[in-house]
């Protein structure tokens, strides 16, 4: 049983911002974030409720602000876990009203931005609430310092996004408190200050706050397990190199963007793991990966290779000297799939050898079969795992050939045959699968070079499923049984740029390719452009078109 103490309770904003807290918003966060959207709603409550609520203030009722989460022990240092935008924020307000009444009233605010240094005693400013580095010295200068207000609106230089958000947010508060007369403004600060309450809810370590902060936050989490393995990452190495390495974990943030980068660490989990998820995320990183047993290698050798080489897949910017063109076309064949379990072992492969070009096509070309080879297979999660567990081990055991023919990246004569079975039969109803092996078989038959960027992309019946049965298709297809069989087929389908039809699809062929095939001009899909070239839709059209489709779908993935 977990002896962590963990403490919680109601506090006015005069005993938050006072000499018992010092916040400091960690490494591990990230940046102020609230746009004037958010500013103006808290401004907007705080000055309806104290418009609405007794002269006096204190018989005001009190105003609850949420909650804030914070790693504390018994001095006032304080780590702000959860909370660092409201306290931010408020910090911004005092900081404007300070500037916004007279010079008498103003000095009352200062002890709530910051506790004067004493020069006899030795002491220097302490600031209530310290953001990150980056932000630190600006938040000083411009908010919590007097007269930075005045500066702040003259502001000329480059900004980070914070403190474009710091600014702006300064700046909306000055417009809105400027409607105010000069009691007004004093009575919104005593609001403020004396009947408005945070819980503050505190414990001494880190693992206990989040669990804290996860419960109380049923919007979303701002913190991911990514920020907590960054905050241990970072701080197990030394202190003179922690910048650096803040910078690079940054960088990588930014260009993947947040969720994509959070998604990394599943990722490399399985990489390291090779297994199904068992535990979180945050437990099995921590447990398999261990990238806290030597943070600097992981850093060097694990999470900046991977996100430099994720960043590469999801954007399609891979760059070389040669075959740059087709490797990045293979990664948009990938994004097709609905499942990204291929991405571990592309990753893997990709950051040992993303600069043998040619290898890494050959094993992109590999992976595109076996991905699809599984899609149409529908495999399920744990087949799919477990076999790119296996295709995990190779990549990482170079003693044995990745492409050899028994190899876990092959597919099996048994999986060629059923695949050929499913493309071969009733396709339309799979719905999982039939766009992507359709765009796919189309850009062959366009010559590879079809790009598809369509808002809508819908698929189509030629031979429609319920025909009129006074209509040239009954007279076409007289067997119901045999039309039965060949609706759904892949040689019967067509692609459109654009939402089915539903009546259009029962029109006569004819009237179907003139009005529907190729309703705004020729249709852009070569599998499309086929069928307009036909006369009539019979059985032997459709039978000879459904071979030829089979045959470039079987050289395509290599299923013979």
């Amino acid at each position: 049983m977990s002896t962590t103490s963990i403490h919680a309770a109601e506090y006015p904003i005069e005993k938050v911002l006072s000499d018992d807290y010092v916040f400091t918003i960690p490494k591990y966060q990230r940046p102020y974030s609230w746009t004037t959207e958010q500013a103006e709603l808290l401004y907007d409550d705080l000055l309806l409720a104290r418009q609405q609520s007794s002269a006096n203030i204190d018989l005001v009722n009190p105003y609850f602000l949420g909650s804030i989460v914070l790693i504390k022990s018994d001095s006032p240092e304080a780590e702000v876990v959860d909370g660092q935008q409201r306290l931010t924020t408020l910090t911004i307000l005092l900081a404007v009203l300070r500037e916004m009444v007279p010079s008498d009233v103003a000095t009352n605010f200062t002890a709530f931005l910051y506790e004067k240094g004493n020069m006899l005693k030795g002491t220097q400013d302490r600031y209530r609430l310290t953001l990150r580095d980056r932000d630190a010295e600006f938040f000083k200068t411009y908010i919590q310092k007097e007269k930075g207000i005045e500066e702040l609106k003259t502001l000329q230089t480059s900004l980070t996004s914070s403190q474009k958000n710091i600014r702006d947010n300064a700046l909306l508060f000055i417009r809105n408190i400027e409607e105010l007369d000069v009691t007004d403004r004093i009575s919104l600060a005593m609001f403020i200050i004396k009947r408005c309450f945070l819980v503050v809810v505190r414990t001494p370590d880190f693992d206990s706050a989040y669990r804290i902060f996860s419960v109380l936050n049923d919007r979303g989490l701002d913190l991911t397990h990514s920020d907590i393995l960054k905050a241990e990452v970072i701080g197990n190495i030394p202190e003179n190199k922690q910048d650096m390495y803040t910078e690079k974990w940054e960088e990588a943030e930014d260009e993947l963007g947040r969720d994509v980068f959070k998604e990394l660490f599943a990722h490399v989990r399985m990489i390291f793991r090779k297994r199904k998820l068992e535990k979180s995320i945050l437990e099995e990183v921590r447990k398999y990966v261990n990238p806290s047993k030597n943070s600097e290698l992981f850093m060097d050798n694990v999470l900046i290779p991977m996100a430099t080489a994720m960043k590469d897949i999801t954007s399609f910017s891979y760059e070389s000297y040669t075959l740059a063109d087709e490797i990045n076309h293979y990664f948009k064949l990938l994004q097709r799939i609905d499942n990204s379990d291929w991405m571990p072992p592309t990753l893997s492969y990709m950051s040992k050898n993303r600069n043998n070009p040619a290898m890494l096509l050959k094993f992109l070309t590999k992976m595109e079969r076996l991905s699809m080879g599984l899609l149409i297979q529908r495999a399920n999660i744990n087949e799919r795992l477990e076999r790119y567990g296996r295709l995990l081990d190779v990549i990482e055991n170079y003693s044995v050939s990745l492409f050899n023919v028994d190899s876990p990246i092959e597919l099996t004569n048994d999986e060629k045959t059923a695949i050929i079975a499913t493309l071969d039969g009733p396709f339309y109803p799979i719905t999982k699968i039939r766009l992507p092996v359709l765009l796919r078989l189309d850009e062959e038959l366009s010559g590879g070079n079809a790009t598809y960027n369509y808002k809508v992309l819908s698929v189509e019946h030629v031979l429609p499923q319920n025909p009129k049965p006074d209509s040239l298709w009954v007279k076409w297809y007289q067997d119901v049984k045999s039309r039965t069989e060949q609706v759904h087929r892949i040689g019967n389908l067509v692609l459109l740029s654009r939402a089915k039809n539903s009546q259009a699809g029962n029109f006569e062929f004819d009237r179907k390719k003139q009005e529907y095939f190729m309703k705004k001009g020729v249709s852009p899909f070569a599998i499309t452009t086929q069928v307009l070239q036909e006369d009539e839709w019979t059985l032997g059209v459709l039978e000879k078109r459904q071979k030829n489709m089979m045959d470039k779908l079987i050289e395509i993935w290599d299923l013979r």
